[in-house]
Parts: C-alpha cells; structure tokens; sequence
C-alpha cells in the first residue's frame, strides 16, 4: 500500500509530465504553421514528427482506459510495451526531485 505522500508525489509528476507534453505539441503545431509558409529544417522535421507519434500512441492508451477495466488493464498494457507511452512520460523529468 502507498502512502499519501508517494500518491502525492506521482500526480505531481505526472502533471509536470503532461504540461511538458502539452507544451511539446503546442511546439509541433506551431512549427506545422510555419511549414505552410517556409520549409522546415531537419531538427524541425524531426520534432513534428516525435510529436505525431507521441499524439497517435496517446490515442490507443486512452481508449483502452475507457473500456470496461481499463484503469486495470492500462498499467498491465504499459508494463508489456512500455512503447506505448508518450516521450514526456518515458522520461525523467529534471524536477522530479521531492
């Protein structure tokens, strides 16, 4: 059983996780915008790119939190392909610290 304090910190940062996705792909949009008018660099290419994945894998793992058992088939569907989750939240966040 987790302590208050451990669920605390998870939500803490998961939110930082998802703000720095949602400001990821506020990035991505931003750059699609800019490819209307110019053309992208690689690295630019590549950031939209990262991002389009990370909006597509975010799509399956939602609908299958809302079937049925989801909320426990999720962590189980995560644990299997671990590739299923955005980039924000395989990674360490620099202010994960407690």
């Amino acid at each position: 059983m987790q302590s208050i304090d451990e669920i605390k910190l998870l939500l803490h940062r998961n939110k930082l996780r998802l703000h720095q996705e949602l400001l990821q792909s506020k990035e991505a949009m931003q750059l699609i915008k800019k490819a209307t008018k110019t053309t992208l660099s690689e690295e630019e290419k590549q950031k939209v790119k990262i991002q389009l994945l990370d909006i597509c894998k975010a799509i399956p793992a939602f609908t299958v939190f809302m079937l049925p058992g989801g909320a426990l088939l999720l962590p189980l569907l995560i644990k299997l392909i671990p590739d299923i989750l955005p980039s924000a939240f395989r990674e360490d966040l620099p202010s994960d610290k407690k």
